[in-house]
């Protein structure tokens, strides 16, 4: 036990600030779509083919255009992506109300990207996956640690005292009653970086191999990309086959030779941008291939759900409050296990050396 102790401790005091500040930017991308100052973000949707299309049509035409986030429910907004981290918004009328050349003109854009991948790209996701592994040893550690002092549990929102002793004692309360949102919040995060870990998470739900399988995209090889895609002929193709999903994502070839590919939303899927997708040609416009999401491997629509719950992109405001306790419970245990761990250790004991009495003679 002292030696799960002391791993609490230290791994605590090394990786604590990292997940405090994941906590942080998390609880506030939780509420992006009520701060984002640009207008017509509480635009009603207007999902038909016709707008959509007409919108798209107009959109793409812009020099250097990549893509297209389309609006939403929860924000009336497109987002119109170009190289480089620059973008804009764009009503659903296809009119641009904002530009940037660069994500950081963008509050939540940069602490997206932070949460995400810590400004580091690839590099940062995995400090992050470490972090989340991290977290979850704590999760599982701290209950653990926690019952023997079980008889002295006391609820605070803050600790008595900025006392080591009372710092402690309050993370360890804290810490047991924010476990089952901190064990769900870790583990749904920590399977959007590591493919093995969420493998592992969602076994129960079928054969490893086929949902690892069902989780690969497709590959397609088309044309070049012309010059004047048939946006609206893709868009009235992909309604076609799936008449009741919504328009969410549009994203032009990476490199020569890669398709025009849409992403759908059906009413079934949890995910905000939807998994059910579609290929076409970047040459011809030809349809070569499409993937209901809906009739993918149990384990890969079961892996589908962790970015949801994560993100409380379902539940409603009941979740999304539960979620909001989680990540400042995250917040503050992280912060206040790194300021005791560095600021607040105990001052080694002084050695007394006690000196001889010599009896006089």
């Amino acid at each position: 036990m002292k030696l799960l102790d002391t791993l609490h401790r230290w791994t605590g005091g090394l990786i604590g600030l990292v997940l405090a500040l994941l906590g942080l930017s998390g609880t506030i991308l939780l509420y992006e779509h009520l701060w984002i100052a640009v207008p017509g973000t509480g635009d009603p949707l207007r999902g038909d083919l016709s707008t959509v299309a007409a919108t798209t049509e107009r959109l793409m035409v812009l020099p250097g255009a990549q893509g297209i986030i389309y609006a939403d429910d929860r924000f009336g907004l497109h987002q119109l992506r170009f190289g480089e981290g620059a973008g804009a918004y764009a009503n659903q009328s296809g009119e641009l109300v904002t530009r940037w050349v660069s994500q950081r003109e963008r509050p939540e854009l940069w602490i997206f990207d932070f949460h995400h991948h810590l400004f580091a790209g690839d590099s940062g996701e995995w400090v992050i996956g470490i972090a989340g592994l991290c977290g979850l040893f704590f999760v599982i550690s701290g209950v653990i640690l926690w019952w023997r002092t079980r008889r002295t549990f006391q609820l605070r929102l803050w600790p008595k005292r900025m006392s080591r002793p009372a710092i402690v004692m309050h993370h360890r309360d804290l810490g047991i009653v924010a476990a089952p949102l901190l064990l769900l919040s870790v583990v749904t995060g920590t399977m959007m970086i590591f493919r093995p870990f969420a493998l592992g998470m969602v076994a129960p739900f079928g054969p490893v191999a086929e949902t690892a399988k069902a989780l690969d995209p497709p590959k397609y090889k088309g044309g070049p990309l012309t010059d004047k895609p048939d946006y609206t002929a893709m868009l009235t193709e992909a309604r076609r086959r799936f008449p009741d999903a919504e328009f969410r994502i549009l994203s032009l070839p990476r490199k020569p030779g890669d398709p025009i590919n849409i992403r759908m939303k059906q009413p079934a899927e949890w995910l905000p941008n939807g998994r059910t997708t579609l290929a076409f040609d970047a040459a011809t416009g030809e349809l070569l291939g499409a993937r209901d999401a809906l009739k993918l491997a149990p384990g890969a629509q079961a892996f589908n759900m962790a970015f949801p719950i994560h993100a409380s992109k379902v539940g409603g405001w009941a979740w999304r409050i539960a979620l909001t306790v989680s990540g400042l419970a995250m917040t503050m245990l992280g912060s206040l296990a790194v300021w005791s761990f560095w600021f607040k250790r105990p001052k080694p004991a002084k050695r007394v050396v006690k000196k001889a009495a010599f009896a006089a003679t």
